[in-house]
């Protein structure tokens, strides 16, 4: 009895040792990256209708070229007559123009903010989030590197993403993409520490501009069906659990 009774706590306290069975992160999407509190906040620009914007893009160029000593007589006169119109039409729909351009340093300073900070919540967690990989050089330490992004094409045929929709990835090295933007789903350990990097993608050198770092323990290759990612086996795999069924779970060997 004594026996069995220490056998049963050691299988018990192995069962329970954090390095038994690896947990699994945190589930992420990919909106829960940014800082929430930083998100919404007052940007006068974006209230305006696309013809108020063209306006007000108007009246920059017209007021910078009137400030410089060129065109005839003529053609200023036509200009200052524009300009006027259009500033009149701005006022007339409720738009301070000149207190509107005084506001686009603020404005700059708080979409920058929403686009880089990230969401304390998850800095230190182990988390798991699916997206699309990009090969990178390898750390200094030879430890394999991809970034991370939410869409296919994602710094290569479209614009990068804001930096907290980026996580440069070091990988444990199980695994590594076979080709740029190959689906995965990675587990490890979130950190938020910004990083600058150029690098050469498919259409040349691009900045890549992350918020997150993670440290990835394990990796899930995916595929993408009509614009979900789903998990897929490898053929290997496929190939072993084919061979499981029919023999019922026993190896051919046995």
């Amino acid at each position: 009895m004594r026996t069995l009774y220490g056998i049963a706590t050691v299988v018990a306290l192995a069962l329970t040792s954090p390095t038994a069975i690896a947990a699994p992160g945190i589930a992420l999407d990919w909106s829960d990256l940014p800082e929430p509190s930083v998100q919404v906040y007052e940007d006068p620009y974006r209230d305006l209708s696309p013809e108020q914007f063209d306006d007000v893009l108007f009246v920059v160029r017209m007021r910078s070229r009137l400030q410089q000593d060129v065109g005839t007589a003529v053609e200023r006169h036509e200009w200052q007559k524009l300009l006027t119109e259009t500033e009149d039409a701005l006022v007339d729909s409720g738009v301070n123009v000149d207190w509107l351009l005084d506001q686009r340093q603020v404005v700059t300073e708080r979409r920058k903010t929403a686009a880089t900070a990230g969401n304390q919540k998850f800095d230190g967690q182990t988390v798991t989030l699916a997206g699309f990989a990009i090969p990178a050089p390898a750390d200094a330490d030879g430890r394999p590197v991809v970034y991370l992004v939410p869409e296919r094409g994602m710094c290569s045929h479209m614009p990068p993403p804001p930096p907290n929709q980026m996580i440069r990835v070091r990988l444990n090295g199980d695994w590594t993409p076979s080709y740029f933007h190959e689906p995965v789903r990675l587990t490890g350990t979130l950190t938020i520490d910004p990083t600058d990097q150029s690098m050469m993608v498919v259409d040349g050198l691009m900045p890549m501009r992350a918020t997150f770092q993670l440290d990835a323990d394990n990796a899930e290759t995916l595929e993408n069906r009509g614009d979900r990612l789903e998990w897929t086996q490898s053929v290997a795999d496929r190939l072993r659990a084919a061979g499981n069924r029919k023999t019922g779970g026993v190896k051919t060997s046995e």
